[in-house]
């Protein structure tokens, strides 16, 4: 098991989200968003990890292996200590068709990583006096249009667009597909915002936001009378060494070409929205400078380009419930921590379309890495990454696991049933909230959690109200990453990797029933259906008076197959089939549209049907598929789903 916040967004190629810690296809739609950011940590099974490489030769036969055997052409990597690097490096093919390898010099597109120059910028102006973190961004940005309904006592403030404490809904599709090649930062932000929309009172719950950096960056823009790329660019990538880095497309073959998880279909050059978020391109060689600049806590051959305290400052998570309560663990500014192996590191991931990139390091032993795929392969970044941290780790000792504490004395107050509230993605609540349902229970000093695919996780008190998970496998966790809330709002909260809420046990059954009755009735309806339909064909067997409450249903359960299949089909082209006006968006649209109808149809019919004309059997199967049929019309037509536009 490991422990990771989550920091990526949309991007259905990688699954893992757009710039930027699940199941692909159908569930790419709404869980992948949750992969780094969509709350904040996650816990996700884990593989044992690899024998670990001795030296860089052994290494880099490992990872050479690992990308023939993942089907991905290349990579940049990075490991480096707080004295310089160790190895910088470039692995397999940057273009396939070419046959053009990767090298050291090889810009790879790093993704969400991007977003610590607009926590870096933001942090530079507030050292020259010229803004502060708890600036109410109306007052620096009056201009830049977003909705809070909590402004006038909870004003969105410039820390919440970086520790993405906003409540913000994530960048929309709409978004994301917009090829914005030659648009301005603001133009950027003004071509769609509806998103900005907080659905909470800021400065409370974390939920991963694409938009927020962006609006940060404006903010430099404003204020220094710069274009943001060039701040970023005189103040921080020649001052660190990160010569080659850039947020704009550059000539093959000095820019690697992303691809498919095949590893030889070619994504086009994604110009993102709001570039900010993520658009950098770097090679390994500047990557290794930017890790050796944490690793020196700011510095640069001696010269300190920004404050220690400030690189302790966005590693230190400080606007959510847990992080003013006391929970050091968390998303700080676009910097996060993550626990692998027993090991605590920072940093931040990312993923676009074709590309995936982690860069982490450990401030305590001066050793981090960077490493970035020309592949959305989720399966290849995994082991990669399990293969770099086994060799910067394989001499060095785990930190010490602090003793169990008592359990606090309310923990069993905390016993229940437990929702997500603080969902990335709005339009996926409707299914995220029933897929992160989980049970909080208290016994021998622990706390365990299950949920959908986990029994029993157990959790060791520390202190206070904060835990540590313990896996069954592996090392134990070293630091608190969960902790009971005492929020000053009605109800319990719990945080574990996200924050969740405790609801009604009758609540949480009535639903699981519900879910189970639609579930059933959508099997009966596939299941009947054969056989009314050869009957049919058979002059004795015919009933027209059923006709209507059996061919509606079946009508119905097919829509919601098609809606399932058009996800599946959009596959890791879904950003740009499912954002704009396509066959596979207008599918989906009129899917949704034709459950609606179909249903509102199939109750029709059965009211209308005569009873003596139906035999008893087909009225009860009509009457009871019907019903799962509207339970879920409600559901959906409540999160507005029925109808759904994706390109809007």
């Amino acid at each position: 098991m490991k422990t990771a916040i989550l920091a990526n967004g949309w991007n259905a190629g990688s699954l893992r989200g757009i710039l930027g810690p699940s199941m692909r296809k159908m569930m790419l739609f709404a869980l992948t968003f949750c992969w780094p950011a969509a709350a904040c940590f996650a816990q996700n099974k884990k593989q044992e990890p690899p024998k670990p490489a001795q030296t860089i030769t052994e290494l880099q036969q490992q990872l050479e292996k690992i990308l023939a055997e993942t089907h991905t052409p290349g990579m940049s990597i990075a490991i480096v200590h707080r004295n310089g690097p160790e190895w910088v490096a470039g692995l397999g093919w940057s273009d396939v068709a070419t046959h053009h390898a990767a090298s050291a010099d090889t810009l790879f597109r790093i993704g969400s990583t991007s977003k610590a120059f607009a926590s870096l910028s933001i942090l530079k102006l507030a050292g020259e006096g010229k803004l502060s973190l708890l600036d109410p961004v109306h007052k620096l940005a009056p201009e830049i249009w977003f909705r809070n309904r909590w402004e006038a006592t909870d004003p969105v403030r410039v820390v919440d667009l970086l520790e993405h404490t906003t409540g913000w809904d994530d960048m929309h599709l709409a978004e994301y597909a917009k090829d914005a090649k030659g648009m301005t930062l603001r133009q950027g932000l003004d071509y769609y915002r509806r998103s900005r929309v907080s659905r909470w009172p800021p400065g409370t719950r974390m939920s991963y936001c694409n938009s927020g950096p962006p609006v940060a960056a404006y903010i430099v823009e404003k204020i220094t009378g710069q274009r943001f790329e060039a701040y970023v660019t005189q103040n921080f990538f020649l001052p660190i060494g990160m010569k080659t880095a850039t947020y704009f497309e550059q000539p093959s073959p000095q820019l690697t070409t992303l691809y498919h998880d095949d590893g030889k279909t070619p994504y086009p050059y994604w110009n993102i929205l709001l570039r900010p978020a993520g658009a950098i391109n770097a090679s390994a060689k500047d990557m290794a400078a930017y890790v050796e600049f944490y690793l020196n806590r700011g510095a640069v051959a001696g010269v300190q380009v920004i404050p220690a305290a400030d690189i302790d400052r966005m590693e230190t998570p400080t606007r959510t419930w847990e992080a003013q309560e006391g929970l050091k663990a968390g998303y700080g500014l676009s910097n996060y921590t993550s626990i692998h192996d027993g090991f605590v590191y920072h940093g931040h991931n990312g993923g676009v379309n074709g590309g995936l990139t982690d860069m982490s390091y450990l401030p305590e032993y001066g050793a981090g890495y960077f490493y970035s795929i020309n592949s959305g392969n989720g399966d290849a970044f995994t082991k990669i990454g399990d293969a770099i941290r086994a060799y910067i780790t394989r001499n060095l000792a785990r930190p010490p696991v602090p003793a169990p504490g008592q359990l606090p004395a309310n923990a069993q107050q905390y016993a229940g049933w437990y929702e997500p509230d603080a969902p990335r993605i709005e339009m996926t609540q409707f299914l995220i909230r029933l897929l992160g349902v989980s049970h909080i229970r208290f016994a021998g000093g622990k706390m365990f959690q299950t949920g959908l695919g986990n029994i029993d996780q157990p959790f060791i008190p520390v202190s206070g109200e904060q835990f540590r998970y313990v896996p069954k496998k592996g090392p134990p966790e070293p630091i608190a990453t969960a902790m009971l809330l005492a929020p000053p709002v009605k109800g319990r909260y719990i945080f574990i990797g996200q924050t969740l809420r405790r609801i009604p046990a009758w609540l949480f059954f009535t639903e699981a029933l519900l879910v189970v009755w639609f579930l059933l009735a959508v099997v009966a309806i596939l299941l009947y259906a054969p056989f009314w339909t050869i009957g049919g064909f058979i002059k004795r067997r015919r009933r027209p008076a059923a006709r209507a409450i059996r061919l509606w249903p079946l009508i119905g359960a097919l829509s919601l197959l098609a809606l399932c299949g058009l996800f599946v089909l959009a596959g890791s082209d879904a950003i740009t089939r499912l954002g704009n006006l396509t066959v596979y968006s207008f599918g989906i649209f009129l899917a949704t549209l034709l459950f609606g109808l179909a249903t509102l149809a199939s109750t029709y019919a059965l009211w209308r049907a005569r009873r003596r004309e139906i035999r008893a059997f087909v009225r009860w199967h009509s009457l009871l598929v019907t019903a799962g049929l509207v339970i879920a019309f409600l559901y959906l037509a409540w999160w507005g789903i029925i109808g759904l536009r994706t390109w809007s």
